[in-house]
This record gives C-alpha cells, sequence and structure tokens, in this order.
C-alpha cells in the first residue's frame, strides 16, 4: 500500500506554526492538539495549502509565504474615516481592536490607525496583510476523505 500524500480530497491532522520574518509566532498548534482539515475546506488559505501538496505523515517542513500567497497585500480603500461619534463612551488608542458587524452581520474586526476629537482612522485590512510568513508544519496523518 502506498503512503497517502496530501492532496485533493484528502484529510490532513498536522501541527503547524506561523511566524513573522522578525521570528514572532502569530499561531500555532505545536503546544496543543494537532489540526485537521479537508483540503479545500477553506480553513486554510490556497497559498499554504498547496505548499503541503505531495507532503505525507511524517514530514516535517517550513516553507516561506510571500504575502499575495498568504494574506494579499493591504488595501488602502480598507482604511476608513469615521466620524468620533460612532466611538461614543470608547477609550480609544492607536493600535486598539475594535469590531464592527455589517449589515449581515458579520464581523468587521479593524484596528484604530490615529484619531483626534473629530474621527478616527480605522484600518480594516488582515493584521497579516502585507507580511510574509513563515509557515512550519508536521503532518501526522493523511488519509482520503
Amino acid at each position: 500500500m502506498s503512503e497517502q500524500r496530501i492532496g485533493p480530497d484528502m484529510q490532513v491532522t498536522l501541527h503547524f506554526s506561523l511566524s513573522l520574518e522578525n521570528g514572532e509566532q502569530v499561531d500555532s498548534t505545536f503546544d496543543k492538539q494537532p489540526a485537521t482539515f479537508k483540503v479545500g475546506d477553506g480553513n486554510l488559505l490556497p497559498g499554504f495549502e498547496q505548499q503541503l501538496f505531495g507532503l505525507k505523515a511524517g514530514d516535517k517542513r517550513t516553507f516561506q509565504i510571500a504575502p499575495e500567497q498568504g494574506f494579499g497585500q493591504p488595501n488602502p480603500q480598507n482604511v476608513q474615516t469615521m466620524p468620533r461619534s460612532q466611538f461614543e463612551g470608547m477609550e480609544l488608542s492607536e493600535g486598539l481592536l475594535v469590531i464592527f458587524n455589517d449589515a449581515a452581520k458579520t464581523e468587521l474586526p479593524g484596528v484604530v490607525k490615529n484619531f483626534d476629537d473629530r474621527q478616527v482612522k480605522v484600518d480594516f485590512n488582515h493584521p497579516l496583510a502585507g507580511k510574509s510568513l513563515a509557515f512550519e508544519v508536521e503532518i501526522f496523518e493523511v488519509k482520503p476523505v
């Protein structure tokens, strides 16, 4: 029986970690339960998933993920200036994470860039947009879905 390799219609159990270029860890399962996902289910970005194709149980790898394969480049249109009145009663600070609900009640996280008495500039780009990432994986199990 040949070893199962990661590809379409496979379920994968793995440990992973994501780090910034400066080595700062963004996310990791190495200190928790391994993660399990089905290829193509949307849990992993396509740019990450493609890196895993062809790997099998027991493989350990570290990949460099460019912003285009990861969370994309920041979009200037995702930086919005809002009236300060929308932040009534909030203590604002630069870098503060604020969460809005759009019309469909989807949560939209944004980060306060700067503010004054009249307006607040909020960046709704993904916090990892524009960043190159190191994606480290250890594959435990690969099996057909």
